[in-house]
């Protein structure tokens, strides 16, 4: 257990430290209060001291968003001299900026209660993020806190599905299915003959929407897998608000035993290294779960049965992927494309010429990729 130290007054206090997203524990902390200026908590928070925030909950919102703009007000690096170039150095920006933020932190009591004057009740929201109360009061990041409340309203309010004509409750850490496009896809792919009567897997089902998605589609059974205990959860929990727990059945690693008709994976999209472990839904460091579902689909298929990959070109237009690569990537899998259903994505970005990844966006293809064992 990380525990954080600082002094205030002549007292000094040590108090247990808690990240979900992988920040590092604090090597200084100075109490801070509505007294302390932007500018001032800036310079603090980029020479590496965390602010341990002891006034206004308001305040400190106010003070977090003045930190934000004073990070953005670096001027933006030169053209970069690639796509991949410029992926990267956002992702660089945005790490510095996560470090930055992250150091305004914020007092938990014992019992999930924000030890702020005027905070909002955030004990269900952390409770759901963090599990049960521990012995002890707790400091986090009031960034990451704010993460933690807007997940807890994903959550309750849900994300509605028109496939399935009903909502999906994302939980924190779970990648939500904001992005419509390949649930349409999955939605409109001829399904093969026998995943009617038979078994379909879902590789990574995250919330389970795509296990909801096939047995609305009145395939008779479907075995959901993923790796991460909280999406383990959160589609135990989503398959219970949809009264599909004795056609949809959980289980963790990546396939399950036996064979189906129909196996579907939507892998993370982009081959790079998440900055935190609730970014692992969107990044797979060199693709490794891609590789992992190809090479051992052929062995999960029935004779006849079909693999559906749901993948992102933007790895090819950020170039991130060779063309070739996942095509070489099927082959050498003993796998070969039968069909694939494309679709444009439907969300703002591509639609923001500011954003330095605008052109490789504006390309992106999402794809459905119909696979089949070569005999």
């Amino acid at each position: 257990m990380h525990r954080i130290r600082w002094t205030d007054g002549d007292t000094e206090h040590t108090v247990r430290w808690h990240s979900e997203t992988g920040l590092p524990l604090p090597r200084r902390v100075v109490p801070a209060d509505d007294r302390l200026g932007a500018d001032a908590a800036h310079r603090l928070a980029c020479e590496g001291t965390a602010l341990l925030w002891q006034g206004d909950y308001h305040q400190a919102r106010q003070l977090l968003r003045a930190l934000g703009r004073r990070v953005d007000r670096k001027p933006p690096p030169a053209a970069a001299a690639s796509p991949a170039a410029a992926f990267h150095l956002q992702r660089r920006a945005a790490g510095h900026r996560a470090r930055v933020l992250g150091k305004l932190l914020v007092p938990l009591r014992e019992d999930h209660t924000l030890d702020l004057r005027r905070a909002p009740d955030v004990r269900a929201a952390c409770t759901e993020a963090y599990g049960p109360p521990r012995q002890g009061p707790s400091v986090v990041s009031l960034r990451e806190l704010l993460g933690v409340i807007g997940a807890h309203q994903w959550r309750t309010k849900g994300v509605e599905i028109p496939a399935i004509g009903a909502r999906i409750h994302p939980h924190y850490g779970v990648f939500s299915p904001v992005r419509g496009e390949y649930l349409d896809l999955v939605a409109r792919a001829p399904l093969p003959a026998a995943a009617y009567d038979g078994t379909a897997f879902d590789v990574g089902t995250g919330t389970g929407v795509l296990a909801a998605v096939l047995a609305h589609r009145e395939v008779q059974r479907v075995v959901a897998t993923d790796s991460n205990p909280r999406a383990l959860a959160c589609a135990a929990d989503n398959m219970r608000r949809l009264g599909l727990t004795r056609r949809v059945e959980i289980t963790a690693g990546l396939f399950p035993r036996g064979r189906a008709a129909l196996v579907v994976c939507n892998p993370p999209w982009l081959p790079a290294k998440p900055n935190s472990p609730l970014e692992q839904g969107v990044y797979d460091p060199k693709g490794a779960m891609l590789r992992a579902f190809l090479s051992g689909l052929s062995r999960h298929l029935l004779p006849g049965g079909e693999g559906w990959l749901i993948m992102s070109d933007l790895p090819e237009h950020l170039g991130l992927r060779a063309p070739d690569e996942l095509r070489s990537a099927i082959t050498s899998a003993g796998l070969h494309v039968t069909d694939r259903l494309d679709t444009h994505p439907r969300h703002h970005r591509p639609s923001d010429p500011t954003d330095p990844l605008h052109a490789a966006r504006t390309a992106e293809i999402t794809s459905l990729w119909r696979l089949r064992a070569t005999e």
